[in-house]
C-alpha cells in the first residue's frame, strides 16, 4: 500500500503549464530520487506536496488521506517535512531555536497555558528543549546550540534544516538539493547521512538532487521529470540507460 498515491497533478501558472499529469506512488520506507533538467517542474511538485501551491488539477494521498489544497502547517502536522534548495531557517534565532520550533507542532498546552505560563506550559518547554538538544547531539551541534544559526558555516546550516524537518516528526521527509553547494567529499557524508536518517528514524524519503552520484547512489526508483511532464521512471541502472533521459537531462553524465 502506498503511502504516498499522487494522481494526474498538474499545476498551471498562466498559460504556462508547469507540471502536467503527475503520478506518483511512493511505498512506506522507500528513498525516491525526483530529477529532471532546470525548469522541469521539480520544485512545483515539492511546493503541491507541501501546500505552497494549490493544485490545478489532480489528486494528492497521503497516508490514506487527502492533502491537496491544505495549508503547509496542516500538511506538516499530516506528517510530511521538507528542507529547501536555498536553505530557509530562522537566520537570527539560535541553533536550538530551529529545532524547538519544530517541535511545538506536537505540544500538548494550550494557547492560555503558554501565555500564562501555567499547567502543562512548563513541563511541555522542557521536553521541547531536550528532544531538540537530542537531535543537535545527533547531528553533532549540540555544542553550536547557542550560537545563532547563520553564522554557522555552510554544512552545519544543512543539517540544522534537516535536523529541524526531522524534529517534525514526519513519516515523509522531502529533501530538495540537499547537496547543492557541498563539495565531493561533503556529498559522499551526506549520502551516509541519508541512508542512516531513513533506517534510524524509519522514514520515507523524496529527494530532488542534481548530483547524479548522490541521486545513483542512494535512491532505489527515480522519477524523471521534463517540461513538467515524466518521462521515464525505474531503477538507477533503468534510467541510466534510458535514451529519453540522456537525451532531456544526462548526457554525458552517465557515460
Amino acid at each position: 500500500m502506498a503511502l504516498l498515491k499522487v494522481n494526474k497533478l498538474s499545476k498551471v501558472f498562466g498559460g504556462l503549464r508547469a507540471v502536467s499529469n503527475f503520478n506518483m506512488d511512493i511505498a512506506p520506507g522507500e528513498l525516491i530520487g525526483l530529477i529532471g533538467p532546470n525548469g522541469a517542474g521539480k520544485t512545483t511538485v515539492f511546493n503541491l506536496l507541501t501546500g505552497v501551491y494549490v493544485p490545478t488539477e489532480g489528486s494528492i494521498v497521503f497516508d490514506d488521506k487527502s492533502v491537496a489544497g491544505l495549508k503547509p502547517y496542516q500538511i506538516t502536522q499530516r506528517g510530511i517535512a521538507r528542507t529547501f534548495q536555498n536553505i530557509r531557517l530562522f537566520s537570527d534565532l539560535t541553533v536550538l531555536d530551529n529545532v524547538k520550533i519544530a517541535y511545538h507542532f506536537h505540544v500538548k498546552y494550550g494557547i492560555l497555558e503558554s501565555v500564562l505560563r501555567i499547567g502543562r506550559y512548563m513541563e511541555g518547554e522542557a521536553e521541547v528543549e531536550r528532544r531538540a538538544i537530542r537531535f543537535l547531539e545527533i547531528f553533532n551541534l549540540a555544542d553550536k546550540k547557542d550560537e545563532i544559526a547563520k553564522n554557522l558555516p555552510y554544512g552545519e546550516q544543512r543539517r540544522l534544516e534537516i535536523a529541524r524537518a526531522l524534529a517534525a516528526q514526519p513519516k515523509l521527509l522531502l529533501l530538495d538539493e540537499p547537496a547543492a553547494g557541498m563539495n565531493p567529499q561533503e556529498t559522499q557524508q551526506l549520502m551516509e547521512m541519508i541512508r542512516w536518517i531513513r533506517k534510524e528514524f524509519d522514514l520515507t524519503i523524496l529527494l530532488i538532487e542534481h548530483d547524479m552520484s548522490l541521486v545513483m547512489g542512494v535512491c532505489e526508483r527515480i522519477y524523471v521529470l521534463d517540461y513538467g511532464s515524466v518521462i521515464a521512471q525505474g531503477t538507477p541502472l533503468e534510467i541510466k540507460n534510458n535514451p529519453r533521459v540522456i537525451e532531456a537531462y544526462l548526457g554525458e553524465e552517465v557515460d
